[in-house]
């Protein structure tokens, strides 16, 4: 962990006790190689909602119109094929990500060119912050002033979600990243389940399904995780929902206990860590109503959204971290009411310590008129 201070890449002065410990400024103009590997990326991935669904139905159009019943076996070979390897194959095991050194990938280099990424430590407390409770490692008489060591396990929360989870992935993905981050498995949608190309690389990357039986087995077995506790359901708060602030965000926190259960039940630290600049990379259409609720039953989701030329390409933006104080939960406590109120409290100490790291580096960023709404 580096101890000197180095010089923040955005133009404000960070807050007492802040101190940088990754920068990547990004670069002012792009060479073509890093457009090309952006722009294909994201039209890959990002725009996968949109191509793989049309990309199922005209092959199984395909092979309904086809009269040669040759060719129409064909298809059908190579619709099963392609059903089957978007469903299971050993060539999505994380032993072949460490094979193929997908962390190292030039990929990273060219989006770590693309946006301005920068993650900072907020251990400082600020007036009537210092009763925060659970800041203490179990057998330390005082409060923690260094981030958890990237090796140990814990459970990363990255909020916000996003429109695209960019914050989360961006924290996963490059080497640079992993050098503060450490390399976590990032728990994700089920619903990436019916996109092949995504399926295999979340495969690389061990990623971990949002069930609540596969987080507590990856949590059994020793893993360090990195989640957005808002979901889905955060892709369709703030502006341009109605009734919402254009100049604020929102986290979906109030109701979202299931990751601090974990940590208690496992004994496993808690980090929180805000991303400024996570919503704006992406605009979306609102559209009506029912529209969410069926995403949320779904648990996939049903936005129709946009970034640079009215395409799957996120817009530039600056992404600042924010990593705010471990949190240690109890010792889980057999009585059942009183582990009910062991995890209202630790939750309660997250969103207060999620709301401190929003506003004492908010300036920061340049959002000094923003708020952050916990709902």
């Amino acid at each position: 962990m580096p101890s000197l201070r180095k010089p923040s890449i955005l133009p404000q002065h960070l807050p007492p006790g802040c101190r940088v410990l990754v920068d990547s400024p990004g670069s002012a103009t792009l060479s073509k190689v890093d457009s090309v590997l952006v722009a294909g990326s994201s039209l890959v991935f990002v725009g996968s909602v949109v191509w793989v669904p049309l990309a199922y139905a005209y092959a199984v159009k395909k092979w309904r119109d086809c009269r040669d019943k040759r060719r129409k076996a064909v298809y059908f070979g190579l619709i099963v094929t392609a059903a089957t390897l978007a469903i299971a194959g050993p060539h999505r095991h994380p032993r072949v990500g460490r094979w193929l050194e997908t962390r190292r990938w030039r990929l990273w280099r060219a989006w770590m060119n693309f946006i301005a990424f920068e993650v900072i430590s907020d251990q400082g407390q600020s007036s009537g912050d210092d009763d925060l409770p659970y800041t203490r490692r179990p057998g330390s008489k005082t409060d923690s002033n260094l981030p958890l060591h990237k090796d140990e396990q814990a459970i990363l929360a990255v909020v916000p979600h996003g429109i695209f989870p960019f914050a989360l992935a961006f924290a996963a993905l490059p080497e640079r990243a992993s050098q503060v981050f450490g390399e976590f498995r990032p728990v994700v949608a089920t619903a990436t389940a019916l996109f092949p190309f995504v399926r295999t690389f979340l495969g690389w990357l061990g990623a971990v399904d949002a069930s609540r039986d596969a987080v507590d087995r990856a949590l059994s077995e020793g893993a360090r995780i990195g989640l957005a506790p808002g979901g889905i359901a955060e892709m369709f708060e703030g502006y341009p929902k109605p009734m919402t602030n254009p100049s604020d965000e929102y986290a979906i926190l109030e109701q979202r206990r299931g990751f601090v259960r974990m940590a208690i039940k496992h004994g496993v630290p808690l980090v929180p860590v805000y991303t400024f600049g996570a919503t704006k990379m992406l605009n979306r259409l609102q559209l009506p109503a029912i529209v969410e609720k069926l995403s949320n039953l779904l648990r996939i989701s049903l936005c129709i959204f946009f970034g640079r030329f009215g395409l799957p390409i996120p817009f530039r933006t600056k992404l600042l971290y924010v990593i705010g104080r471990t949190l240690y939960p109890p010792l889980p406590s057999e009585d059942r009411e009183e582990f009910r109120q062991q995890v209202d409290s630790l939750h309660d100490a997250f969103c207060k310590e999620l709301k401190r790291i929003f506003e004492r580096n908010k300036a920061s960023y340049g959002w000094e008129d923003k708020g952050l709404n916990i709902i």
